[in-house]
């Protein structure tokens, strides 16, 4: 998971969590400019790599790869290797992956609305 501080979480974060500590967390699980983009193609069903690859634009194999580990140490997507010649490995959404659809379709509703407050000096 990616980190809040150097160190992760701090302890006393973990052993009394407040409203932040929740907030943060959930942040740093979406936290990476292709997570979301994943989790809602893997919403369809389980993908291969390549069609992960080709949704996103031909994303780097590295940061793909990158990605794709963070979620799945972060138990939010599952890797299935299938024992054939070559390999065939599919990655699916978890329940917890699941979980979090329900947020981003709050997200894309909220850029619906505020739409026109987007400055036009941001650079894609």
């Amino acid at each position: 998971m990616v980190k809040i501080c150097p160190q992760g979480f701090f302890p006393e974060d973990l052993e009394n969590p407040t409203p932040l500590f929740f907030l943060l967390y959930t942040h740093t699980l979406l936290s990476g400019r292709w997570k979301p983009m994943i989790l809602e193609f893997l919403d369809k069903g389980a993908q291969r790599f390549s069609s992960i690859q080709k949704h996103l634009g031909n994303l780097s194999q590295g940061s793909l790869t990158k990605q794709l580990k963070e979620m799945e140490a972060d138990k939010l997507i599952a890797r299935t290797v299938y024992p054939e010649v070559p390999p065939r490995v599919e990655y699916h959404l978890t329940d917890k992956g699941r979980d979090l659809l329900p947020l981003l379709e709050q997200m894309v509703a909220f850029g619906e609305r505020y739409q026109g407050d987007v400055s036009t000096n941001i650079k894609r």
